[in-house]
Parts: structure tokens; sequence; C-alpha cells
């Protein structure tokens, strides 16, 4: 089969800035409430030595 490649022109271009976007603050919205749990729950500990 020979190589094709869809056909958007600018369709393509608004879609994935907007996907991009999108993703981008969802992943920095995931990212402060991971911060917040950890910096509430969670307190560091020594690594421990294993026999």
């Amino acid at each position: 089969m020979g190589t094709y490649k869809l056909k958007t022109g600018k369709v393509e271009v608004i879609v994935v800035d907007a996907y991009k976007r999108l993703e981008r603050s969802v992943v920095r919205g995931y990212e402060r409430i991971e911060k917040k749990f950890v910096d509430r729950f969670l307190e560091p500990v020594e690594k421990e030595e294993r026999p």
C-alpha cells in the first residue's frame, strides 16, 4: 500500500492547537491537586536499608 496523508488544511492546525491547550490545562490542574495531596498527606522518609 502506498503512503498517504490526510488532507486537513487549516482545520488541522486549529484542532491540534485547541487539543494542546486543553491537555496542558488538564495536566496543570492534575499537578496542582497532586502537589496539594502530597503536601497534606505524605511526609518524606529516610531511605531504608535492605539486608
